[in-house]
């Protein structure tokens, strides 16, 4: 069974694992009141999706 000749050392190891990070979801800005929205979800603020009134926004 082969073994590694040397030891990695931390920075190498870390230089590895640089892309296995979280990465924070694309968002896109809805057209009706600009905040940012999913793609291909609802708009929580004010609940159109593609341009129509899927659910009624809260009154405030």
């Amino acid at each position: 069974m082969a073994l590694p000749k040397r030891k990695k050392s931390k920075s190498r190891r870390d230089m590895r694992r640089s892309h296995d990070r979280a990465k924070m979801p694309d968002t896109s800005l809805c057209p009706q009141c600009h905040e940012p929205v999913l793609p291909h979800h609802i708009c929580p603020h004010c609940g159109s999706y593609r341009g129509r009134a899927m659910i009624k926004a809260k009154e405030e």
